[in-house]
């Protein structure tokens, strides 16, 4: 009896602190699709729609703090989704939760926080990312987009990059290399989220589990404004 008493009052005091890590990884998903949706909206300055169109995931990095990476003591993390179905033309996929560890970019950008969007641009490079932890410019090329909702899109860097990134700080949108850095799944946000063990390659790419209710502003808003795949 004593024991069964001490697993309930367990649960009891771990109820809480999981339901507080969710509503965590819930405010991190909303917050990635509101840095997508002014991005995209931006009139003049943003990610070319062709780049959108022919991409297979978007990872997206809210508020990463400069100083987290200057004494290396935190990390970024934001979410990962992917197009599903034949020929990648279903709708986007429950988001996976993802970190970023800092490299060199740390020192690189201005501000007190910066907005990252990362856009996977082949299948080669999204079965790298979502397999394991991947160095940036090493396990997956990765170049700096171009910036400008029609601006041309068809450069070798461009074209032969795995990986494009942008960055935002300060109302400033521009591209930016990551190399150097590191991205792995997060996998005890994953398990608050969903909660169970989940890889990313069974969130993304499986159909595992169903978009939380915190996932649909961002799957809402990619599959309005790109919802199919362009070779």
């Amino acid at each position: 009896m004593k024991r069964v008493l001490a697993v309930v009052i367990c649960i009891g005091l771990a109820a809480p602190l999981f339901a507080q890590s969710k509503e965590k990884d819930d405010e991190r998903l909303a917050a990635s699709a509101q840095v997508l949706k002014e991005i995209l909206g931006a009139p003049d300055k943003g990610i070319p729609h062709d780049l959108l169109d022919k991409s297979e995931c978007v990872l997206i990095y809210p508020s990463v703090k400069k100083a987290a990476f200057i004494v290396g003591a935190s990390y970024g993390r934001g979410a990962i989704t992917c197009r599903t179905g034949a020929n990648l033309n279903g709708p986007w996929s429950a988001p996976a939760m993802f970190a970023l560890e800092g490299g060199s970019f740390g020192l690189q950008i201005g501000g007190q926080a910066t907005d990252f969007v990362l856009l996977i641009m082949n299948d080669k490079g999204a079965q790298t990312v979502l397999k394991s932890k991947v160095k940036l410019g090493g396990d997956a090329s990765i170049a700096a987009g171009p910036v400008g909702r029609t601006t041309s899109a068809e450069t070798d860097v461009v074209m032969q990059a795995e990986i494009l990134s942008w960055s935002r700080a300060q109302g400033v949108f521009a591209g930016v290399s990551l190399e150097g850095s590191t991205m792995r799944s997060d996998d005890g946000a994953n398990k608050e989220l969903y909660g169970r063990d989940l890889t990313a390659t069974q969130i993304v790419r499986e159909g595992a589990v169903k978009p939380t209710a915190g996932a649909k502003p961002l799957l809402a808003l990619l599959n309005r404004v790109t919802p199919h795949h362009a070779k």
